[in-house]
């Protein structure tokens, strides 16, 4: 059986999209769209129900993923097996990560890492979704590694390996009415605009669920793409933000809160049912040894003593 064949098929039935699954493969439409049905022919059943706009699998195909799943799987614990006696590393690895955001010196890790694993190839990627895109992308199998900063829940198909846990604090302009206090509660924030960063990111997941917990609402003026864009609206004055104590905040006061989200967390995850194989091990390995950056030369000022 062609294990090319298999993968397509496994990526197309992740994404029920054969234009998503070329993109992912890095092949071309038409090579995904033969494989598929190369595959088909051979097991002499459908695997997809097919129309101009969608597609999904049917019942065989179903039954077909699990297996081509761990299929892919085996293929790469043989890999690894027949590969225990060579020291050198081979494959490629994905990893999803934040954009913008160095909480791990992933310049240094990475560069270390294709040092000492030269035949193995690193694929850097983030997502427009914050972790909950990334994670999404984990569990779809577009990546193989991916950082996290979801708040943490129990799930049987991610294996999490924590890295770091930062505290929540507020950020506000310099001269605003409460950037001389050393401390603030949430509620004193509420009636301000906010900026944050959009729907999905850990960070605004926690504060998120924390404001409603409390019935708080806010009113959100910028919603942007990245965490450590946060900042520079907030040193404008355009509005206040509440943020992981870990990005860099020119231009801002940050002000210790007596009632904030609980801690970021951050954590590198990989899949349970299929394990990564050594090379993303590896990478596991070295991101951890890592450890996360601290953040105490990347704070803006504290607020100073008032009552």
């Amino acid at each position: 059986m062609d294990q090319r064949a298999v993968e397509q098929f496994v990526a197309v039935a992740e994404e029920l999209s054969v234009t998503r699954a070329a993109r992912r493969l890095y092949a071309a439409q038409s090579t995904v769209s033969a494989g598929v049905r190369s595959l088909e022919h051979e097991l002499g059943a459908r695997l997809f129900e097919r129309t101009t706009r969608s597609m999904r699998l049917t019942e065989a195909g179903e039954r077909v993923l699990p297996e081509a799943r761990a299929l892919l799987a085996a293929a790469t614990r043989m890999h690894d097996v027949a590969a225990e006696d060579d020291a050198q590393l081979r494959g490629r690895v994905r990893l999803g990560s934040f954009a913008g955001l160095d909480v791990v010196d992933l310049p240094h890790v990475v560069a270390t890492f294709s040092a000492e694993h030269p035949l193995v190839d690193l694929v850097l990627s983030a997502s427009p979704h914050g972790s909950t895109g990334l994670m999404d992308d984990l569990r779809r199998g577009r990546l193989d590694v991916a950082f996290s900063s979801l708040p943490g829940r129990s799930d049987p198909d991610i294996v999490s390996v924590p890295l770091a846990s930062l505290p929540f604090v507020a950020l506000v302009p310099s001269g605003h009415r409460l950037a001389r206090r050393r401390r603030i509660r949430l509620a004193e924030l509420t009636d301000e605009g906010w900026v944050d960063t959009l729907p999905g990111y850990g960070n605004r997941v926690l504060l998120d669920r924390t404001l409603g917990e409390r019935g708080a609402r806010r009113r959100l003026v910028v919603e942007v793409a990245e965490l450590p864009s946060v900042p520079r609206y907030v040193a404008a004055g355009v509005g206040v933000a509440v943020v992981p104590d870990v990005v860099e905040a020119p231009g801002c006061v940050r002000v210790d809160l007596v009632d904030g989200p609980p801690p970021w967390p951050l954590a590198v995850c990989t899949r349970r049912h299929d394990g990564p194989g050594a090379a993303a091990r590896a990478l596991v390995t070295a991101l951890v040894g890592s450890g996360a950056s601290g953040a105490g030369d990347r704070r803006p000022p504290r607020a100073p003593a008032s009552p």
